[in-house]
């Protein structure tokens, strides 16, 4: 199993370094940019039509993707990806709030969380070009987008993979984004043929990186897939394919959910499965908490007294 994954992210490596060596286009828009990085804009289009794609672009690599039909969704949850938003690179904070300090504006931070916890935000989403302001425990209005969808990923190989290899990819920062929360929810589990961001000018920057992300975890394309994001990049050639970086396989254990076998937890204390706090106790004592029905971490803990808090005291 972990020689599978190690000859998956070799091959990668091997089709990245390819692609950057054997021409010019440099890799840009790395999900590791600075906070609040506004949509990444169309290169323009140049050169002659019905050429070969230039080395290093996002249709250079969509070349290299493999052209399949599309697995059935037997078996699929969210929960075979892991728990949600678990703390992949164990840098103490929850992948979620290491997106929402990567994308928003004007950040408001929880003191006690050692900069973790995002409390508030502003937003220039890309999606739909609108200006976004993030209140934890408000109106949902944000949310994290998985680029290539989970359920998109289950379909095109990942039902197949060791269940640590698909923490990585929800887990992934190059596949996440802050978003507004509708269009996210329109998206669902589509992909490119089914669905685009509404704001055009930022379509050629997010199949490029949906073509990263597949190529970086070996997915495959359907071919109407393939054909609509070939149609995109029509309008932009020269648009890079991103950095993504190296997959990060979780610790052992971490991430994943508990099954019906596994001993429960203390009804008394946490009823949820926090990735990084057995306790609400715990969690407060590291500057967690509360929760309200607004937030992910609201389903890790059992509501006692059902008021829509949980970890308030």
């Amino acid at each position: 199993m972990t020689s599978v994954i190690r000859r998956r992210r070799w091959t990668f490596v091997a089709a990245m370094l390819a692609l950057s060596l054997s021409g010019c286009g440099g890799a840009g828009g790395s999900a590791g940019s600075a906070s609040g990085s506004s949509a990444e804009p169309n290169p323009p289009a140049t050169g002659p039509a019905n050429t070969a794609p230039a080395s290093g672009t996002a249709a250079a690599l969509l070349a290299t993707l493999a052209v399949k039909g599309r697995a059935p969704m037997t078996g699929y949850s969210r929960e075979q990806f892991g728990q949600a938003w678990a703390d992949v690179d164990r840098n103490g904070c929850d992948t979620r709030n290491d997106v929402l300090r990567r994308d928003l504006t004007g950040l408001a931070l929880r003191p006690g969380t050692h900069d973790c916890v995002v409390v508030s935000g502003t937003r220039a989403d890309p999606y739909t070009g609108q200006d976004l302001h993030y209140v934890r425990g408000g109106s949902v209005g944000v949310d994290i987008d998985h680029v290539v969808a989970l359920g998109d990923a289950w379909a095109t190989g990942a039902q197949y993979w060791p269940v640590a290899e698909r923490i990585a990819l929800a887990n992934d920062p190059g596949n996440l984004l802050a978003v507004d929360a509708s269009a996210n929810r329109q998206k669902g589990d589509a992909d490119a043929a089914s669905w685009l961001p509404p704001q055009k000018s930022y379509r050629c920057a997010y199949v490029a990186r949906q073509v990263a992300v597949k190529a970086k975890y070996g997915l495959w394309a359907t071919a109407a897939e393939r054909d609509a994001i070939g149609r995109v990049l029509t309008t932009c050639p020269v648009q890079p394919a991103p950095a993504v970086g190296l997959m990060v396989l979780a610790a052992p254990g971490l991430g994943v959910v508990p099954t019906a076998s596994a001993t429960p937890r203390s009804s008394t204390t946490s009823a949820g499965t926090d990735p990084q706090f057995a306790t609400c106790a715990e969690a407060r004592a590291h500057g967690y908490g509360p929760y309200t029905r607004a937030d992910t971490e609201y389903g890790w803990y059992r509501d006692a007294d059902g008021d829509g808090t949980v970890c308030e005291s």
